[in-house]
């Protein structure tokens, strides 16, 4: 045997047990951002190995990036969460998900592994994929829609007929928010800008507010919930327009508990929980018609710098989710 016939064999068998992925060894800029080749992941306890069809792209991964993250992330590390993809290897203590399966969903707790050709996730945290949906679209879905169900369903725990006052109403988690409130018979109070007004209507808000050139607090009063997707001074402004025992429940950032007390109302910061029961709620409202999914933007996995300079507002903003095309790599 020659030593030319040798390196062909030799190449082939790196390449299937490597990938290719987008790595952190420092925090910092999109720059600090590595497309390197690595080993091919193995499934722990509990684990499955997806190999990813596509990848969502969230601020949560330019927050990772960064290094302001309110999770600790060891480095080195590869970005990303959101993934849609076919389950290929499963470890131990596994029973629920086989191989060959569709699957949506988010890779881990910590929120990382995405951005790769494979991706070791939770079995907890992934399901079904909606049998509607390509993998693009799917990828899309995870965490903002589940975001936006545990805001007003289990933090607000809100009921047919109550009124809600969402913030940032035709973004990625607030469209989703708009949807769902107006499927549970909730009457939603959207605020967007001018030009997304029409977009917050058709998705189901009973009333839309320019937040622009109108003071939301003064169009409203004695809202049983905000769901607050903006932060600053909006979170800020928005006791007053809750009833005594309302709830002020923000993905963004922690609000001021003195003024809750000062207004007798709940309010609360939260990190979504991504589990299977979730995922499977949400691929079932999307499979009925219920909710419609918004792609933005979709790149190759080799642009994934480009997705997180469009993330700083780097160029253009796409109206809807980026995700990036793993399968066209």
């Amino acid at each position: 045997m020659t030593a030319s016939s040798i390196v062909p064999q030799a190449n082939e068998e790196r390449t299937h047990s490597t990938m290719m992925a987008w790595r952190v060894h420092e925090f910092g800029s999109p720059e600090v951002m590595k497309f390197e080749r690595v080993p091919r992941p193995e499934p722990g306890p509990g684990e499955v190995v997806v190999k990813v069809a596509a990848a969502g792209v969230g601020p949560w991964d330019g927050w990772i990036r960064s290094g302001k993250s309110a999770l600790p992330q060891p480095l080195p590390l590869t970005l990303g969460s959101d993934l849609s993809g076919e389950i290929v290897a499963m470890g131990p203590g596994v029973s629920e998900l086989r191989v060959g399966d569709q699957v949506y969903g988010v890779t881990n707790p910590q929120f990382i592994g995405a951005y790769a050709e494979y991706a070791v996730a939770s079995a907890g945290m992934v399901s079904s994929k909606p049998s509607s949906l390509s993998h693009i679209e799917a990828a899309s879905v995870p965490v903002v829609a589940v975001t936006a169900w545990q805001a007003l369903f289990d933090h607000a725990q809100l009921k047919a007929g109550q009124t809600v006052v969402i913030h940032g109403a035709a973004g990625n988690v607030g469209s989703y928010a708009v949807q769902l409130a107006r499927h549970a018979g909730l009457q939603t109070v959207a605020t967007a800008s001018m030009g997304d007004i029409s977009v917050a209507g058709n998705l189901g808000a009973n009333t839309v507010i320019d937040y622009r050139t109108q003071r939301f607090e003064e169009e409203v009063q004695n809202a049983d919930a905000v769901i607050d997707l903006v932060g600053g001074e909006t979170q800020t402004r928005s006791f007053r327009v809750l009833r005594r025992g309302g709830k002020l429940i923000s993905a963004v950032s922690r609000p001021d508990q003195d003024l809750a007390k000062r207004y007798g109302v709940e309010a609360a910061f939260f990190l979504v929980n991504v589990t299977s029961q979730s995922l499977t709620e949400i691929a079932r409202f999307i499979d009925g018609g219920k909710l419609r999914t918004n792609v933005g933007a979709i790149l190759p996995l080799a642009d994934a710098r480009k997705a997180h300079l469009m993330l700083e507002r780097v160029g253009p903003q796409p109206k809807g989710k980026i995700v990036l095309d793993v399968g066209a790599s």
